[in-house]
């Protein structure tokens, strides 16, 4: 086999975060890789936007200390963190008074104390918070038969403040689905990962600057500088394979192997062409989606809230971030509304009037903002339901290989999972070649 044969090339479709990590593992070890990117931003849907002028980020994707994957793949590519991303112990702060801060000691103590100490919590509130946490180690985080996060915690006596402020706000943050829909099998892989283990692994990283110059931007220059390709603007609609190899519409190239590493929903069209791939496609079919809508809102530099994040409960308004604090922008504030909710059918003016309401309730009166922008994201995760079944990597294709967020793990639709997959591809094409 020579490095320019077929055999040799890989095409990786999309270069949001599985398509790049996928394709740094790939020339890192010297393998001819080329990624295609339907739009003119790397990323997928944790991008960088450009709106009117303003330079913003589709979302605000929080990374976590137990995001391992994701930050050795940064340091391999020269992003390095501790610049990058604001690292905070894990503080939970609501606008209603709720505050939990894990202080910086070993687990559980670091548990124990941010329980036992959180203002709007009861003592007996902690305990019930600390045995739930016991049980489900005792377990080893098996959730038999899987049930629905709602039905679980009221299973295990998780109820009022304990309920509102901590546990359903790591399920809708984490999974991007209700509760009463959530996974609670993959709502306890986030818990055995996020809050248990090393001291660390609960740490909130926040993004100092745009989503793009976190990983995408250095991942794709790493790519380059190691011999691969990263064509943007460059859609792929139809992948066939004959005797040669496979083909990318009506492109002259072969390539021996090829990571799909698009969204699900464009995935569907690009296997059509395989008969064998009908349990991929039932699967895929079978995923429902839910939307993250992001509302800037721009104030006068005197403006800050009173955390990086601040959270919020009864209202649109889920989660409000301080890029003042983060990223060097004051008056900035990220208003975020996930998962599906009423949110979804306001207008765009009715949703920022509504932030800005919530945001003056719990601020004092604010000024109108200077400015505003709603980015809709309504395809932003799979819905993490009961039970899913979801595509694996591997596929009846020799040489095809499946990666995203929404491929089978016991993650939910996270960045980490991403990365996760795109890494689990890329050593599957290493694996097979010759």
């Amino acid at each position: 086999m020579t490095e320019n044969s077929p055999a040799a090339n890989v095409a990786v479709v999309g270069a949001g975060w599985a398509g790049l990590a996928a394709a740094v593992m790939l020339s890192e070890r010297g393998i001819p890789v080329t990624a295609f990117e339907a739009s003119r931003n790397l990323g997928g849907r944790a991008r960088r936007v450009l709106l009117d002028g303003a330079e913003l980020d589709n979302g605000q994707h929080i990374l976590i200390g137990a995001y391992r994957e994701t930050l050795a793949l940064m340091r391999r590519v020269g992003a390095d963190a501790r610049e990058l991303l604001l690292r905070l112990p894990l503080e939970l702060r609501f606008a209603g008074g709720f505050h939990l801060r894990a202080p910086r000691l070993p687990y559980p103590l670091n548990l124990l104390i941010g329980l036992w100490f959180a203002r709007g919590l009861d003592r007996e509130q902690a305990l019930a918070a600390l045995r739930f946490m016991s049980r489900l180690k005792a377990t080893g985080f098996r959730v038999e038969p899987d049930c629905s996060v709602a039905a679980f915690l009221e299973a295990h006596g998780q109820r009022g403040p304990l309920r509102t402020y901590l546990w359903e706000p790591l399920c809708v943050s984490a999974l991007n689905t209700p509760p009463d829909r959530a996974s609670a099998q993959v709502f306890a892989n986030v818990v055995r990962d996020g809050l248990t283990g090393k001291r660390e692994n609960s740490d909130l990283l926040l993004p100092r600057l745009d989503l793009g110059r976190t990983f995408p931007d250095p991942a794709a220059e790493f790519v380059k500088r190691h011999g691969g390709i990263i064509e943007l603007g460059a859609a792929v609609h139809r992948i066939e394979r004959d005797n040669n190899g496979f083909r990318l519409d009506d492109r002259p190239q072969r390539f021996g192997h090829v990571i799909i590493a698009c969204a699900p929903q464009h995935a569907l069209a690009l296997i059509e062409g395989f008969p064998e791939l009908e349990a991929v496609r039932t699967a895929i079919e079978a995923l429902q989606y839910e939307p993250i809508y992001t509302c800037y809102l721009q104030y006068a530099d005197s403006v800050r809230l009173s955390s990086p994040m601040v959270g919020f409960t009864g209202g649109l308004l889920q989660w409000a971030f301080d890029r003042g604090k983060t990223s060097g922008r004051p008056g900035l504030i990220a208003a975020v509304a996930s998962a599906s909710g009423a949110h979804e059918q306001l207008s765009q003016a009715e949703f920022t009037h509504g932030i800005h309401q919530e945001l003056s309730g719990a601020m004092g009166d604010l000024p109108a903002p200077l400015w505003s922008r709603v980015i809709a994201e309504k395809r932003a995760t799979f819905s993490c339901g009961i039970g899913l079944i979801r595509p694996p990597t591997r596929t009846n294709v020799a040489g095809l290989f499946l990666a995203g967020d929404y491929t089978a793990s016991d993650y939910p639709g996270t960045l980490e999972a991403a990365v996760r997959s795109g890494a689990s591809a890329a050593r599957a094409v290493l694996e097979n070649l010759p």
